[in-house]
């Protein structure tokens, strides 16, 4: 029984080490292939990007903080960089010294510089999409503003000569977005009495006396335009012209805030405030790794689809409204959803298929002719394990008919021959070509046993 078991398990290890000998050169093909195919494509996404968000406790920070808790899902860590604001991100982007991957940037903050930076032949940039929209914030002094009329409101923008205004600090991009305000209304930049102060230090500034008004833009959640909302003295300038505005310069939306979105109870604002706003864009470099791209905008999805002040769920984000071209991992995005493989399978996996499913097809197109070669080739060396002793008895009776060798001798090479053929194992398949073996060596013993045999 033992006997039996092992001859099986030894015939069965043989006909594997016959399939692996054969498909052996055809699974190192496939391999190389493959290994050539990963190596070009690249599907694996880097482990660590860096994205530019804003300064500390700014809408943007507290957004590359949602950012990175979701892309660590998937074992990658975003590293964010702190900065001055949307300009300081735009240069960053387009600096190839520099290591910023994505970035936060603000609509209106880039028309003039970018046309430059292009000039000097900067790194390419690309969108994913349009995030929030972002309102631009005019406070001022009531007190500021009695000086004009009894109603201490401020009206026109033409109205801020000679004003102590903050626009924004340098690199943050409201300094430009002013800068477009104002020549829009024909005001020269000189007339006013502009500071720089970032915002945290403008706000207390503003409500010490030592400034007139402010610029910023930022989210309607933000605290800091939540507590200028409801601070006697401090009132919000309504632009009564936002219409005029979003036509003049594109990059500006006519916005609502709607009444009593801040309290209910208390009913802020007691009325429908009309704002203009930009968009806030994520822009990444062009060349950066798609599968990130395809991360960073599902991510602006569970991060920006819900419903805010300003937006009904699902209006962001949005391939609208965005200064650069259309990242196409992006558009792809917007016009089918999540990929379908994502729905069901893990990212790495999902993506991995989906990045070189090209590449597979045209793989398995070059190796379904070679595997039409497995067979035969299979067939050619278990058989030519059988077939190479039919040389040597087709020897013994050339000998014996020449009658050059004593029958004697060559019926001991048939019985040496007969020995060697009792430990050829082949598969079950091929067993009738064993047979047919040993059936020819006794076949020759016979004749040359009658040749030896005396005579009558």
């Amino acid at each position: 029984m033992l006997d039996r078991m092992a001859r099986s398990i030894r015939n069965t290890l043989l006909s594997m080490r016959d399939l692996v000998a054969t498909a052996g050169p055809f699974v190192l093909i496939a391999l190389l292939l493959l290994a050539g195919a990963y190596a070009l494509l690249d599907p694996a996404p880097p482990k660590r990007v860096v994205l530019a968000t804003g300064p500390e406790q700014s809408d943007y920070a507290e957004f590359g903080k949602r950012y990175a808790a979701e892309l660590r899902r998937y074992g990658i860590e975003v590293v964010q960089k702190p900065t001055r604001g949307s300009s300081e991100n735009r240069r960053l982007l387009r600096d190839s010294a520099q290591t910023v991957d994505l970035a936060f940037v603000r609509g209106g903050s880039s028309d003039t510089a970018r046309a430059a930076d292009e000039e000097q032949g900067g790194v390419p940039l690309v969108s994913l999409g349009s995030l929030y929209l972002e309102p631009v914030w005019l406070f001022y002094r009531s007190d500021a503003a009695k000086r004009l009329n009894r109603d201490a409101t401020l009206t026109q923008l033409a109205d801020l000569v000679g004003w102590r205004v903050n626009v924004g600090a340098r690199g943050s991009g409201v300094t430009g977005l002013v800068a477009k305000l104002l020549h829009a209304n024909g005001v020269e930049r000189e007339s006013l009495k502009e500071s720089r102060l970032e915002q945290t230090p403008a706000v207390m500034a503003l409500l010490a006396g030592e400034l007139d008004a402010l610029v910023m833009a930022a989210a309607p959640e933000s605290l800091m335009v939540q507590m200028l909302l409801q601070t006697p003295g401090i009132k919000m300038f309504e632009f009564a012209q936002a219409e005029a505005y979003a036509r003049r310069l594109p990059f500006l939306t006519p916005a609502v805030l709607p009444r009593g979105v801040m309290d209910l109870a208390r009913n802020l604002p007691p009325r429908d405030l009309t704002l203009v706003a930009t968009t806030t864009t994520l822009v990444a470099r062009e060349g950066t790794h798609p599968a990130l791209l395809q991360l960073f905008v599902q991510a602006a999805h569970k991060v920006h689809g819900g419903a805010v002040w300003l937006a009904r769920t699902g209006q962001f984000p949005s391939a609208q409204n965005t200064e650069y071209p259309l990242a196409k991992e992006a558009e792809r995005y917007y016009r089918n959803g999540p990929p379908l493989l994502q729905r069901y399978l893990p990212f790495w996996l999902a993506n991995l298929i989906d990045r070189m499913w090209v590449a597979l097809i045209s793989i398995i197109a070059v190796l379904i002719p070679l595997a039409r070669v497995l067979p035969p080739l299979y067939e050619f060396r278990v058989r030519s394990r059988v077939f190479r002793w039919y040389r040597q008895l087709r020897e013994i009776e050339a000998a014996f008919r020449t009658g050059k060798v004593p029958p004697s001798e060559l019926l001991a090479e048939v019985n040496a021959l007969d020995a060697k053929a009792q430990h050829i194992s082949v598969p079950l398949s091929y067993a009738d070509e064993l047979y047919a073996l040993r059936s020819h060596i006794q076949m020759v013993r016979e004749r040359l046993s009658a040749a030896t045999a005396p005579g009558p």
